[in-house]
């Protein structure tokens, strides 16, 4: 569907039990060529032939088949990520809600390094509300990098498929949207598929070691938290006359919280993500919060907030102040602090200070690098298998929780958000009347 664009990721840089048995695995060649008798024959019913993924087979020959959906730059990035890591990726299908979208990936891909594994033929380029359909259909592993608000269904149609896959931060932008991500992961689960999200500060190395004397206890017990991501603006692509209000909407996607979840959502994850991990990604219990549009006043910028502050708090009493913004000229910080008994975790600059200290030694890996090498890993059956399911959608969700306890003016429960049926949909998805545009007031905007 729509792009997802690159956002603030250069910003980024800048400052489950899984068991993969062996019996579970088959030659994807074999799969694919075998006969229902034949795999009849191998002990294999119907049903747990439903369940299987497209298996890579572990040689130094098979291609992956890579499928992308969500044209935009963050999508277009993952890419190149995968095959700067695995020769035997190459690029198979392509699609986006916008023809032009895919175009200009398509060509900016050809531009690159890997030009000689993006084996995209016309046939395999597909536009259109139903485009990630079709990509999910012709791949052994898909991106997908659209607009958040899709990802749900995509996630869920990708699984069905036996599809290994790269989900892009947030997963959802409501909480009914969360719990069909939740759902869709565990069947994951239980069809042996690898399923690695976009938090990628998880798959960073000087992240790993901070984190990792953080829960070994070098700052003694954790008593606050706090988590700061102030950027300036990002883009705006402008209207055309010829665009319906729907299309305007997805293709300013950013705006519109339905679509986004707010930047709470869509950018600051990354933050509340690395705090959850720090908090061994227990649930905080409840939240208070404050934020609104202090430079965002014209029409153009949607419904979503420029600025929010939220207090997690979990049941032992540990709080997360988490503030973030997207003020254009104002001063930036991206930063994480977890403060202990014993000292204080920098996250973000790893290193401890107090009774210990610690800094990370060397220049801190490519962590859009590398969550693909741990990707291929997996698939190719090297490592544990990974399902990052669960520890995404709770940080989705906390990040939705932020944004709704600041819509409201309330104090909301992780319980309450958890059960919310408030879903963002709209009542169709074609180009024509979008869903209206209501700037959240606290006190007045109720929660459901």
């Amino acid at each position: 569907m729509d792009q997802h664009d690159v956002g603030q990721h250069d910003v980024d840089q800048q400052h489950e039990l899984q068991t993969n048995s062996t019996s579970s695995r088959i030659d994807r060649r074999v799969f694919l060529s075998a006969s229902g008798g034949a795999l009849a024959a191998a002990a294999l019913s119907s049903t747990a032939l439903q369940g299987l993924p497209s298996m890579i087979h572990n040689s130094v020959d098979e291609t992956i088949r890579v499928g992308l959906v969500g044209c935009g730059g963050r999508g277009t990035g993952a890419v190149i990520n995968a095959l700067n890591v695995e020769p035997r990726a190459k690029l198979v299908a392509m699609g986006d809600i916008f023809k032009d979208r895919l175009d200009s990936s398509l060509k900016n891909l050809l531009d690159e390094e890997h030009a000689d594994r993006i084996d995209v033929s016309e046939e395999m380029q597909f536009s259109g509300w139903d485009s990630f359909e079709k990509v999910i259909e012709n791949c052994d592993l898909v991106i997908l990098a659209t607009t958040p608000h899709f990802r749900p269904e995509q996630i869920e149609k990708a699984v069905a498929a036996g599809k290994h896959i790269f989900a892009e931060k947030p997963v959802a932008t409501d909480a009914p949207g969360v719990a069909r991500v939740r759902a869709a992961a565990r069947i994951a689960d239980q069809k042996g598929l690898t399923l690695v999200s976009g938090l990628c500060y998880r798959y960073q190395d000087a992240k790993q070691q901070t984190i990792d004397r953080v829960h070994d206890g070098s700052i003694g017990d954790i008593i606050t938290l706090q988590c700061t991501y102030n950027t300036g603006g990002l883009w705006h692509r402008g209207r055309k006359d010829e665009w319906s209000e729907m299309e305007y909407q997805v293709r300013n996607w950013y705006y519109f919280n339905w679509l986004s979840g707010d930047h709470i959502t869509e950018q600051s994850i990354h933050s509340i993500d690395k705090m959850m991990w720090a908090m061994k990604d227990a649930p905080p219990a409840k939240c208070s919060a404050s934020g609104g549009r202090t430079c965002r006043t014209e029409e153009k910028w949607g419904d979503i907030y420029d600025h929010f502050n939220c207090v997690f708090e979990w049941e032992n009493g540990t709080k997360l102040f988490h503030s973030c913004r997207q003020w254009s000229g104002a001063d930036g910080d991206v930063s994480d602090y977890v403060h202990g008994t014993r000292g204080t975790a920098a996250i973000q600059r790893h290193r401890i200070d107090g009774e210990v200290n610690w800094k990370f030694s060397g220049s801190p890996n490519d962590m859009y690098d590398a969550e693909w090498v741990e990707l291929f890993r997996s698939v190719k059956g090297e490592r544990d298998r990974i399902n990052n399911g669960e520890y995404m959608c709770n940080s989705t969700l906390a990040s939705i929780l932020g944004r709704t306890a600041a819509y409201t003016g309330k104090t909301i429960t992780w319980d309450e958000m958890s059960s919310s049926e408030l879903d963002l949909s709209p009542v169709a998805y074609e180009f024509g009347p979008a869903p209206a545009v209501e700037i959240a007031r606290p006190g007045t905007t109720k929660f459901s």
